[in-house]
């Protein structure tokens, strides 16, 4: 598809859906212009793959009808797009009161995806981002609502700080300098989460494991860290 071509179906969809450019916007964890600017000035030429994956899984139709490559079916979103947009939307009338339209709704909340591509990957949104409120999202990282990214952690490395199944988010704009606080690094395909600790003196860092059944890595060299982003935020199901 041209990029007329993509800007003219993506405009259709937001009217169908009968939600707004803003919603969209803020659905992205963009600035509030970014999906008008999008259709009516070509800016960007196209979208990331980031946003069209969001917003194919979100329309419940293929990437290719958004510029994807082509081949690729629609996801089935099904049952866990349902139920998450009601979640959603209940959520954004408690907070506004009753009366609210759907697009009203929708301008307050955000999703954030998760940063695991496997967790993005044929997943219906339901499952692949964590809704947030979008004030209280900007609060908590450095700024950028699309620099936040949801992960959620495995394994009790960082036990007692960080437990299996807490629920993570993620400044991926906050990577240098590195200083002194949890981070999420790139390792072996995957993730892995350490306590980072700077020398006073030397600026070597040091990867701690909260879990002492684990290792560490002490005096390690910055530039040789794949820096995901910083812990900002966690959130946890208490027993």
């Amino acid at each position: 598809m041209t990029g007329d071509e993509v800007r003219r179906r993506l405009d259709e969809l937001i009217r169908a859906r009968g939600t707004d450019y803003l919603a969209v916007s803020r659905l992205l964890g963009r600035n509030p212009a970014y999906i008008q600017q999008f259709i009516k000035r070509g800016v960007p030429r196209a979208l990331g793959e980031r946003d069209r994956r969001l917003l194919a899984q979100y329309f419940g139709v293929s990437e290719e009808e958004l510029g994807g490559p082509p081949g690729g079916p629609a996801p089935d979103v099904g049952a866990n797009e349902a139920r998450n947009r009601r979640v959603l939307l209940s959520a954004a009338a408690e907070a506004r009161g009753s009366g609210e339209d759907e697009a009203a709704a929708l301008r307050d909340y955000v999703l954030i995806p998760y940063l695991a591509p496997r967790r993005q990957k044929d997943s219906p949104i339901g499952s692949a981002a964590l809704a947030f409120e979008t004030g209280f999202a900007r609060q908590i990282g450095s700024g950028r609502l699309g620099a936040l990214s949801a992960l959620r952690v495995e394994g009790d490395a960082m036990s007692p700080s960080l437990l299996p199944g807490d629920q993570l988010l993620v400044d991926t704009d906050d990577v240098a300098p590195l200083r002194d606080g949890i981070y999420a690094f790139a390792c072996d395909g995957g993730f892995s989460i350490r306590r980072v600790t700077v020398h006073p003196v030397t600026r070597r860092l040091s990867l701690l494991a909260d879990n002492p059944a684990y290792a560490s890595y002490p005096d390690c060299d910055a530039a040789s860290l794949k820096v995901l982003g910083r812990i900002v935020w966690i959130g946890r199901k208490l027993p």
